[in-house]
């Protein structure tokens, strides 16, 4: 029953989230402070984790393509699959839930326990307008970031292709190239949206709702994380199977 009675109240949340907004003047500056934090305070971790698991994937695949009947390019055929259908969009995501989602559940976590939110009540502000909107419209830009590691994903792929002896350059970019579809990008571009949507609210509930003093604050980001890891992977299962089933 205390699931049902959360999963009621977080959608409570979303939708109070909405009523009452915050001036224009004060939400904007609040949505580019989300930006710079979430996003792109994000992009180093991102770009370094996924050149180096797009050259782990390109190797592993290699390795596993050792038939002489099998042609080359299928490495960066593979390698352009995986990177775009599910580590870029999926995995990453799973790793900003803790970077991003830890964040988001402390700041307001912290601000709970301070008795901030407080104070924002007391002056006639809608706090979840105030703390979560600018959260979830900073990671409505969550998607270029998963773009640009894609792209880095399959420029590491590239690099350990080459420089490990795996195949040739044009082998790898004909396997790029190879029974492209764009749909897949859509597709990838859809979860993101919904991961960050995921990414945003979740964290954020944790936070808002905690009780206690500072050391809740950890167990509630501790507790964000799971549950938001837990939320993209059914999420994931579901749109794969809506779109590609």
């Amino acid at each position: 029953m205390s699931y049902l009675h959360n999963i009621g109240v977080y959608f409570l949340m979303i939708a109070e989230m909405f009523r009452k907004p915050t001036k224009w003047s004060v939400m904007r500056t609040l949505i580019f402070k989300d930006i710079n934090d979430l996003i792109i305070g994000s992009l180093g971790i991102i770009a370094f984790i996924s050149f180096f698991v797009g050259g782990v994937i390109t190797i592993q695949t290699a390795l596993n393509i050792d038939n002489p009947l099998i042609p080359k390019y299928l490495v960066g055929f593979a390698t352009r699959q995986s990177i775009i259908l599910e580590f870029a969009p999926t995995f990453t995501s799973i790793i900003m839930a803790g970077k991003v989602g830890s964040f988001i559940t402390s700041s307001i976590g912290t601000m709970r326990v301070t008795e901030q939110i407080d104070a924002l009540e007391v002056m006639g502000i809608n706090s979840l307008n105030y703390l979560v909107f600018p959260k979830t419209i900073a990671l409505m830009l969550y998607p270029f970031a998963i773009a640009i590691g894609m792209f880095l994903g399959i420029l590491g792929g590239m690099a350990a292709c080459v420089f490990g002896g795996y195949s040739t350059l044009a082998d790898y970019i004909l396997g790029i190239q190879t029974d492209f579809d764009n749909f897949h990008v859509i597709y990838s571009f859809i979860k993101t949206f919904v991961f960050a949507f995921v990414l945003a609210t979740i964290p954020s509930f944790h936070g808002y709702y905690m009780k206690g003093g500072a050391l809740e604050v950890g167990k509630a980001s501790t507790t964000a994380f799971v549950w938001t890891s837990v939320a993209i992977i059914l999420i994931n299962y579901i749109l794969t199977d809506m779109m590609l089933g």
